[in-house]
């Protein structure tokens, strides 16, 4: 690269987005920060706009924008603050490449908005894909715009891919660790509490998507995400209980052929590949020994106790907005787990009966997607609020 890749890294105080600046921290030369936003955490937020010297930020709570502009009040750097800001700054013309790493349904729009302008997207928002598959594929084939997946499992089909868009897939094999509970049963998954749901076993990631891995929501998400990602059916996707976490993913081809990606379970290394592709940049990331791993095993997943698999299929045939309700009644779940106000396995009980009760649109508009994840919510917050084993 002659100049360096302007970034907006959207979510930047997040998980994903914390080891981003890690990756431009170490690549100065070939990546910079243009745009940094967050929802609530203004001090992380200044901290990053002090050290990296974006030309903007954002902050979506508008009721930090003082303290957020105070402090950065002597430094050129614009400062920018509700959801509408997080849509304007992606298009700016000074960016070059869209991290979009704001977790959830929230990250949507502001993709959208990227790919409008015609950015490339390096999408670690799985939500976006899973609420509006089909509007955001057609409108980045329709922009000529490049969607570069940062979940390990798409970024592994992804790399596995290189040289083969010409051949047709098979199917595919996305690799699960099982999450913290793997191998549990109902019994015992009725009186787990959120502290041990957060302990995954082999990645550090953010709550919600620890919650998700836990619940086996994250990988009906990947599901659901990797058919409109790689153009595939349902039937076409498979998903393989994988506790070392070493393959991140499988693609099988017709010949009956199958590639894998392998590494030690490290965000970094999609984030970078995303961030650089189609270069892969030399990194001091930790490198996979083979002998400290001597046994790779894999087994089935338990889809009768963790039943998130089996609804996140369902939702993907039925098709429409029902992956969105799905989603949105996730999101919903999960929070209340995290406050106490449900348990672990109201999550995914919860998330079926909402499927069940909001309305089916079967060829749904932005606005329609906005409306099912509203329905959703407030049927979901009901729900949370009243026993579900009734």
């Amino acid at each position: 690269m002659s100049t360096p890749k302007r970034i907006a890294i959207m979510g930047s105080t997040g998980s994903i987005g914390t080891q981003a600046l890690d990756i431009v921290k170490a690549n100065r030369s070939h990546l910079q920060v243009e745009v940094l936003t967050a929802q609530n955490n203004a001090d992380l937020l200044i901290k990053q706009a002090l050290e990296f010297e974006p030309n903007a930020v954002v902050i979506a709570d508008e009721t930090k924008y003082k303290y957020v502009k105070d402090a950065l009040d002597k430094h050129d750097i614009k400062v920018y603050a509700g959801a509408d800001a997080l849509c304007q700054v992606v298009q700016m013309g000074t960016v070059n490449i869209v991290l979009a790493a704001i977790v959830g349904f929230a990250g949507l729009k502001s993709t959208i908005a990227a790919i409008e302008a015609g950015k490339p997207v390096a999408l670690a928002n799985k939500e976006t894909l899973v609420v509006a598959g089909e509007l955001v594929t057609s409108l980045a084939k329709e922009k000529g715009v490049n969607i570069y997946p940062v979940d390990s499992e798409h970024s592994a089909i992804f790399q596995c891919l290189a040289g083969e868009f010409h051949n047709k897939i098979e199917k595919i094999i996305l690799t699960a660790s099982g999450g913290p509970f793997r191998g549990k049963d109902k019994k015992f998954l009725s009186t787990v509490t959120k502290e041990s749901a957060l302990k995954h076993p082999n990645w550090t990631m953010g709550a919600k998507i620890t919650i998700d891995s836990a619940t086996m929501m994250n990988k009906g998400l990947e599901i659901i995400e990797a058919g409109w990602l790689f153009a595939l059916k349902p039937e076409q996707i498979e998903v393989i209980i994988h506790p070392q976490s070493i393959i991140h993913s499988l693609v099988q081809f017709e010949d009956g052929s199958i590639k894998a990606q392998l590494g030690l379970p490290d965000m970094r290394i999609p984030i970078q590949y995303a961030l650089f592709y189609p270069q892969r940049s030399k990194s001091s990331f930790p490198r996979f020994d083979f002998a400290a791993y001597p046994n790779l095993t894999f087994e089935k997943p338990d889809r009768d106790t963790f039943s998130a698999i089996g609804l996140a299929y369902e939702a993907m045939k039925k098709g429409g907005n029902m992956p969105c309700v799905l989603n949105a009644a996730n999101e919903v779940a999960v929070g209340a787990f995290l406050k106490d106000k449900i348990g672990f396995l109201d999550i995914a009980l919860l998330v079926e009966r909402v499927m069940q009760k909001v309305s089916f649109v079967a060829k749904p508009t932005l606005n329609d997607y906005v409306e099912s994840d509203l329905e959703a919510r407030k049927i979901a917050e009901a729900f949370s609020k009243k026993s579900l084993q009734a």
